[in-house]
């Protein structure tokens, strides 16, 4: 660590990422519920990119051990200016750090909130058993991100619309990523066909719960400036559909009981408080340290 920069999850003295883009509040849209949509979207950039960081060196091939951090990369880079636009639509939101802590917002909402605290679908912070468990998750979390980023490019709020535009080809790379090799997979070895089903079967409900709808989702949609995964259903349908068909894998039935609360509603899996454990640990350690 320097005593001279700033800065813990994403470097030293980097612009405001909302610099160019008109961070006022869109007239009727509360406060509060913009800052719990982004921080939704927000968090399942961060905590995906988290897990996916574990392939660095331990992928199967080169190529996908630098396709892995680079998809990493891309999802931290959607992730700070949601967790800034979280902070400036309700900064209560921002946990209190020590006086004259150099941390910023962002970084304050990443490494200091507890695990309640976090908003992300449970479809992204389970830890993959094997390779083809991690494609299954990107693809399931790329295809149906990248339905709802290609809505919210025409949100009312001009960060959100922003980060959208930027997300969508991002999304569309590592959904075609990930379904490569899914069908790779898919149709290779009779043990990497047998792996790529179970990652499926594992992962299909997780994928199903982060497609239901949500009041925060709900609320922000009819206010023009967030889009409910519900209303991606079909759309993330025809991608998938056809893709599993390829493939010769049948997903499991959808039909189960809705849990009591999900996500993005602060509850998860008994996987993500030892992820955040690491993910937090620095920072926690030394909360007035610099980069």
């Amino acid at each position: 660590m320097s005593l001279l920069d700033d800065g813990w999850a994403f470097g030293a003295e980097f612009a405001d990422p909302l610099a160019s883009l008109d961070t006022s509040i869109p007239d009727g849209v509360d406060g509060a519920l913009l800052a719990a949509y982004a921080l939704g979207l927000a968090d399942d950039a961060l905590v995906a990119a988290q897990r996916m960081t574990w392939w660095c060196s331990r992928a199967p091939e080169l190529e996908l051990d630098l396709a892995w951090a680079n998809v990493a990369l891309d999802l931290l880079g959607q992730a700070r200016p949601l967790l800034v636009r979280a902070a400036t639509a309700e900064p209560a939101l921002v946990p209190a750090l020590p006086a004259g802590s150099p941390i910023p917002a962002e970084d304050a909402l990443a490494f200091f909130r507890e695990p309640a605290g976090f908003r992300n679908h449970r479809l992204v912070e389970g830890a993959d058993a094997d390779f083809a468990q991690a494609v299954v998750r990107l693809l399931l979390l790329s295809t149906t991100r990248l339905a709802v980023f290609e809505r919210l490019r025409h949100s009312r709020d001009q960060v959100l619309a922003g980060v959208a535009a930027k997300g969508v080809p991002e999304l569309a790379y590592h959904r075609d990523l990930a379904a490569q090799w899914f069908l790779v997979l898919a149709g290779g070895t009779e043990e990497s066909r047998r792996r790529t089903v179970a990652a499926v079967a594992a992962l299909w409900p997780l994928h199903v719960e982060a497609l239901e709808t949500h009041a925060v989702e709900v609320a922000a949609a009819r206010a023009g400036v967030g889009a409910d995964p519900a209303d991606v259903r079909e759309q993330v349908a025809a991608v998938l559909g056809p893709l599993l068909e390829t493939a010769g894998v049948v997903p499991p039935p959808s039909g189960r009981a809705r849990p009591a609360a999900t996500g993005r509603d602060g509850a998860h899996t008994a996987e993500f408080a030892p992820l955040l454990d690491e993910m937090q640990s620095v920072a926690r350690a030394h909360p007035m340290g610099r980069w």
